[in-house]
């Protein structure tokens, strides 16, 4: 039997990166994949390339800012799947950077809104179908919320992360009689599109190899290389599943043993 047989997942946040290797895994391990993001052509394209057939997947445009848009995705889920298993939260605003002593709080109060109550909006519309069998919520959260980097000030996006974890744990005992577990996923510095982004306008902006820049990154960590999000996704699609059953109220770094905890 696939780790998620006849499951079925939604996953916010789904678009080049993270968000489309979580939703692959998920019809990769034999789960339906219910596809959200603000962007229509992403969300089809995605779709296309994990499910041609459009038999185990399904997608509408998602606004996690809005209660209505998030509720109408998990409608989707039950109206195409018949209910809801487990819920990945990948949608995030992850570009704001920039410490305290310079915070445009205007704009903290935006990220928060997006990365800590967004991620509750989604996973509460989820909550009828969840309760129904039981399931897993799994949050992506961040490594800088624990141990801020050295390269980039990303102050309101660790703090957002940061908030969202600590609500994991009263989520987990809130939804606990339910059967329903809740989890974090941290990633450290993963391999996609933004660090790959990352990668190239260093090199371009100190006139250095792009090398040169990874092997900045890759020096700290235990394992030489950087996990992927293939490897984020696959750690969430673990804690979606009932291999996990008995884990709820936990944070999996996934960060090839950058920081160790």
């Amino acid at each position: 039997m696939s780790l998620l047989d006849g499951k079925t997942v939604v996953v916010s946040g789904v678009g080049a990166g993270l968000g489309h290797q979580v939703a692959a895994a998920v019809v990769r391990d034999g789960g339906n994949a219910v596809l959200g993001a603000r962007t229509e052509a992403n969300l089809a394209k995605s779709a296309a390339g994990i499910d041609p057939e459009g038999v185990r997947t399904a997608y509408r445009v998602t606004d996690i800012t809005d209660e209505r848009s998030c509720e109408a995705l998990a409608g989707l889920a039950r109206e195409r799947f018949g209910g809801i298993d487990a819920v990945v939260n990948v949608a995030a605003w992850d570009s704001c950077f920039g410490g305290v002593e310079d915070a445009d709080f205007a704009t903290w109060q935006s990220v928060i809104d997006v990365n800590l109550l967004g991620s509750l909006r989604m996973t509460r519309a989820c909550l009828a179908g969840l309760r129904a069998g039981g399931g897993s919520v799994v949050f992506i959260g961040t490594q800088s919320a624990v141990a801020a980097p050295s390269q980039v000030r990303q102050a309101a996006y660790a703090a957002s992360k940061g908030a969202l974890t600590s609500v994991m744990y009263a989520l987990a005992r809130e939804w606990g009689p339910h059967r329903i577990r809740v989890n974090t996923v941290l990633p450290g510095w993963m391999w996609g599109p933004p660090v790959q982004a990352y990668v190239q306008f260093t090199a371009e902006t100190e006139g250095v190899a792009r090398e040169e820049v990874l092997g900045r990154l890759t020096e700290r960590m235990a394992l030489p290389e950087l996990a992927t999000d293939g490897d984020v996704a696959d750690a969430a699609v673990f804690l979606a599943s009932d291999r996990a059953r008995a884990i709820t109220g936990q944070s999996l770094l996934v960060n090839a043993g950058e920081l160790m905890r």
